[in-house]
């Protein structure tokens, strides 16, 4: 719930930064520019869609229990909604604060995605997918997450031009958070294993 909490947050001030919101979100995002849905709204629907992607790529190995994760989604995409409104004052006029809004919406998304991962219970669909290939190629999570949050923003991209014209919803901001959440991840994986070293050794020591 928390790791949830801190997702929507963190996708909400990457958003309000107006340098283009996160990968993750970028296609949620472009969809509810254009039709009369909530931005959590759609972040839901796309979910349900990465959660057939993973019943097709498992088949018969895709647990039961893991189509809880439809609630998951709902969560998240209420969070998403109210992280909206929780940071609707967050309005940077000036570039550098604009940096530094997309900078902390990335920690805050990093270290929400990262606390669900450890949670070993139930993904986001976007992310569960994410783990389900990583496994399946034999690559790390934080690798994987940024070719697929780079493989979001082609496609979020697209449906904006094919709508508008032109890209929407879409910016440095996006490029930036596409490459930087994945070592976010592995950095604050990093923190927190040599964080519970310690307190093994502590311990130990006692």
């Amino acid at each position: 719930m928390i790791g949830l909490f801190f997702m929507g947050l963190g996708i909400s001030l990457i958003t309000r930064s107006y340098l283009g919101t996160s990968p993750i979100s970028s296609v949620p995002y472009v969809l509810c520019l254009i039709f009369p849905i909530t931005f959590g709204g759609f972040a839901f629907l796309l979910g349900l869609l990465f959660l057939v992607m993973e019943i097709l790529i498992l088949g018969k190995d895709f647990p039961k229990k893991q189509l809880l994760q439809l609630f998951v989604g709902v969560l998240l995409g209420v969070f998403i909604d109210v992280g909206m409104y929780l940071s609707a004052f967050v309005n940077p006029e000036f570039f550098a604060a604009k940096i530094v809004t997309l900078l902390l919406g990335c920690i805050v998304l990093a270290l929400g995605v990262y606390l669900e991962i450890s949670a070993n219970s139930f993904l986001y669909p976007a992310d569960a997918i994410v783990k389900v290939i990583a496994q399946k190629s034999g690559k790390k999570f934080g690798t994987t997450k940024i070719l697929f949050d780079s493989t979001l923003c082609c496609v979020a991209g697209l449906i904006s031009l094919s709508a508008f014209g032109t890209i929407k919803g879409l910016g440095e901001g996006t490029v930036i958070s596409a490459l930087l959440v994945g070592y976010i991840i592995t950095g604050i994986s990093t923190i927190f294993l040599q964080f519970s070293s310690g307190k093994e050794l502590l311990h130990s020591d006692h």
